[in-house]
């Protein structure tokens, strides 16, 4: 008789509560108080792979800042919204935010495997009526369906991702039988914040027959894309995935320009390609993360010249009160002199 095959290590929980983050080394035992009063306002989950990344040892680990509950997001700041980006603005059906004319967002649910401490849909995700129902999905897939202009829809949340494969791919599905859309792109965390959860299951419910499917990678720092998530990356890639990283610019986590030069380049040797850095929104209690647009500028200018043009995200703006991204980029060309990379004019056209 064989040997039996032994046994596989239970899966590890995500850290919710405050006096698991105390256990997990993450926070100091006289600050479980505190970190309740954060949690009882904003969701907190911290998943095993993210855990494991962060150097309790080190008070300004870039990681542990992006997702260790912070007293301060309880300090409301003047120029705080609670819609930052204006998305109630724009949804005529729930599920729904139709901003620009060609593609809308579609929300399935409000959960995530990970909460980012400053997250412009902070006020919403995490709440115990988070999933759109049978006949909300419904509702939103039929105005999909009847706005013939549309080309895109963009899946968000929440994570998309975090549905059971057979929803994802009854969705998924859905919406590739919609004759007039064309493309469907995925913004997510999993691949970096719960990698195992790319698995065969969940490849299997992206296939599309006709559109083509996107996958929005959301990574802020170079250690994010481990060994775990760099494997994911993978998986998804060669699964025919094209792949493109989105980035929020964070004070205290990645406006270093030489942080950022490392993440674009981890990007894309990952086959991600950086695609929009976002400026940090005016999300309520994230003020402590916001640096000026000049920071951003100034990153933008150290990528241009020293990193490959693969390597080069738009950084833009999401103007609040639901008026849509702008780039806010560096400027380069001011009359007829043009500024190349190292910082020296020149005149266009030459003399």
């Amino acid at each position: 008789m064989s040997d039996p095959l032994p046994s596989l290590p239970p899966r590890r929980r995500s850290l919710r509560r405050a006096a698991e983050l105390a256990a997990a080394g993450l926070v100091p035992a006289e600050r479980i108080a505190a970190i309740d009063a954060v949690a009882a306002r904003y969701a907190v989950a911290i998943t095993p792979t993210l855990v494991d990344l962060i150097d309790p040892a080190d008070p300004a680990d870039p990681i542990a800042r992006q997702f260790v509950p912070d007293l301060r997001e309880l300090d409301a700041a003047a120029d705080d919204r609670a819609d930052p980006i204006g998305d109630l603005a724009h949804a005529p059906v729930k599920g729904i935010v139709h901003r620009y004319p060609d593609r809308v967002l579609l929300t399935p649910l409000l959960h995530c495997p990970v909460y980012c401490r400053f997250c412009f849909r902070r006020e919403r995700v995490g709440g115990a009526a988070g999933t759109l129902d049978d006949g909300e999905l419904a509702t939103a897939l039929a105005y999909i369906a009847a706005h013939t202009e549309l080309w895109e829809v963009v899946l968000t949340g929440g994570d998309p991702l975090m549905l059971p494969p057979a929803r994802l791919k009854a969705l998924i599905g859905a919406l590739d039988a919609i004759p007039h859309l064309q493309v469907i792109r995925i913004h997510s965390r999993i691949p970096i914040a719960d990698p195992d959860r790319v698995d065969p299951a969940l490849l299997a419910a992206l296939e599309t027959t006709r559109s083509a499917l996107w996958v929005a990678v959301h990574c802020n720092h170079p250690r994010e894309l481990g060994t775990a998530a760099a494997a994911a990356c993978r998986r998804l890639s060669r699964a025919g995935i094209p792949l493109v990283g989105q980035t929020v610019l964070l004070q205290g986590v990645n406006d270093d320009p030489a942080v950022i030069e490392a993440l674009m380049r981890q990007m894309v040797a990952n086959r991600i390609k950086p695609y929009y850095l976002h400026h940090s929104d005016l999300a309520p209690g994230t003020s402590h993360w916001r640096t000026g647009l000049a920071a951003g500028q100034a990153v933008m200018r150290h990528l241009r010249g020293r990193a490959s043009g693969l390597c080069q995200p738009t950084y833009v703006l999401d103007i609040p009160g639901g008026h849509g991204k702008v780039p806010v980029g560096p400027v380069y060309l001011d009359g007829d002199q043009v500024t190349d990379w190292q910082g020296q004019m020149h005149r266009y056209p030459p003399v």
